[in-house]
């Protein structure tokens, strides 16, 4: 079995926050999201995190294991109270990763368990980096294949302040030498703290081998501290969301000013154009258009639909349809296919059937409009009393003309039609045509 234990007890004073630091989201998830995402696609058995009372609630909420660090003595020491709580396993393999890097791959997680495959079979498997010098990072000191020790910054000499391998934080370890080291672990030091890395000094006086990993890329396991690093991390992680997309058939004409959120479903040709932000899971078809200056989020989007200049937000469009420049969908808006919603038209959980058009300056909510109705410039449908929101039913063929205001609730039936300024205070039969405020029937021929 393989376990890992996340350490997520930090402050993260330097964010200057409110919010716990792994609680920082960057693309639309947390920190930590990222972390735990890495570890389940690794195919970690069972995953414990190390909280601090701030965030154990809702990291419990999101249905994983915690345990809560309340006294902060130091990385050995969460780990510690988190192998208290964990049954001992014999041939177990414990991971221990950090909660603040978001820029972790699953590759990294599985090439560190699988060093511990490696002849010799070492105790501890653990990730390094090659990293600009200078770095406040713990140097790693070799002899060939095995780690001797790792220096911290502040205690390295000036040789080993030369070394540009350094300590990434993450560790592979065979659990009953995990115990047996981190019992062992001692606490005189300034700090007085209990530090993971000197299991590593342990393990190897009791000739057990520890085995370097490289990371290829020493910015995937960088931690976040602050906010100016976080953004840094956000803008690595959008390009790598771009790039995935890009390679899947989509194309975005400029990385740089588009911003995904993971777990999006985008199909190939489409086209999203600068200033756009896609999240919440939405999901856009094939061969659509989205953008410029466009905001989706839990969107759905059919094939050959574009979203100009527009806010979509918890609603649905079909195929084929037209929305924008500057319309404005929420609250679970519908639109069935061939649907044209134009410029400064906001929809509130309305659905409009096949081929209906509300082209200019309208607001339709809680509105049902049945298949080729045609709402004219400046309608809107009152739905609020002042105490309930009503609903508004508009028939098949109806044509509602500029400026009308109908107040709901009402029903208007199919191929009716209301005049300009019409202002509808009663139900609208089949085929009828009203004018006026308040709107009354013409005389039939």
């Amino acid at each position: 079995m393989v376990r890992a234990i996340v350490l997520a007890a930090g402050k993260g004073t330097r964010m200057k926050s409110a919010r716990p630091k792994v609680l920082h989201e960057l693309c639309g998830r947390s920190m930590l999201w990222y972390v735990l995402n890495a570890l389940g696609e690794a195919g970690i058995d069972q995953t414990l995190v190390v909280t601090n009372d701030e965030i154990d609630e809702s990291v419990r909420a999101s249905g994983v294991r915690t345990i809560v660090q309340r006294e902060q003595l130091g990385t050995g020491h969460a780990v510690k109270i988190a192998l208290d709580v964990l049954e001992g396993n014999d041939g177990g393999r414990v991971l221990i990763a950090y909660g603040d890097m978001p820029l972790i791959g699953t590759e990294i997680f599985t090439n560190v368990l699988a060093a511990l495959d490696e002849k010799d079979a070492p105790a501890l498997a653990l990730v390094t980096a090659r990293m600009p010098l200078p770095s406040n990072f713990g140097r790693i000191v070799r002899k060939g294949d095995n780690v001797k020790r790792i220096v911290e910054a502040r205690d390295a000499d000036p040789d080993e302040l030369a070394i540009d391998e350094m300590n990434a934080g993450i560790y592979a370890y065979d659990e009953a030498a995990l115990r047996e080291a981190v019992g062992a672990l001692r606490n005189d030091n300034a700090q007085g703290e209990y530090y993971l890395t000197d299991t590593v000094a342990h393990l190897r006086g009791k000739k057990h081998r520890v085995a370097p990993v490289v990371a290829a890329d020493h910015r995937d396991v960088l931690g976040i501290n602050d906010r100016a690093e976080l953004a840094l991390a956000r803008k690595t992680m959008n390009a790598r969301l771009c790039a995935q997309h890009m390679r899947d058939g989509v194309t975005i004409i400029d990385p740089d000013t588009v911003y995904l959120e993971p777990e999006l479903r985008i199909g190939r040709d489409t086209v999203i154009y600068p200033n756009t932000t896609i999240g919440r899971l939405s999901r856009i078809g094939e061969g659509s258009v989205i953008g410029p200056n466009a905001r989706l989020s839990n969107a759905k989007i059919g094939d050959r639909t574009e979203v100009r200049e527009s806010v979509v937000v918890d609603s649905v469009a079909g195929n084929d349809v037209c929305i924008g420049p500057f319309a404005h969908l929420r609250g679970k808006t519908v639109l069935a296919n061939g649907v044209r919603i134009g410029n400064f038209v906001e929809l509130k959980n309305t659905q409009m059937a096949d081929g209906a058009k509300a082209s200019h300056l309208s607001y339709l909510g809680d509105t049902t409009v049945g298949e080729d109705s045609n709402i004219g410039a400046g309608t809107i449908t009152a739905n609020y009393d002042g105490v309930s929101k009503h609903r508004t039913e508009i028939g098949k063929n109806v044509r509602i003309g500029s400026n009308s205001s109908i107040v709901a609730p009402r029903t208007i039936g199919d191929n009716a039609l209301t005049g300009a300024g019409a202002v509808v205070t009663k139900d609208i039969a089949p085929g009828e045509r009203v004018v006026g405020n308040p709107a009354r029937p013409l005389p039939k021929k």
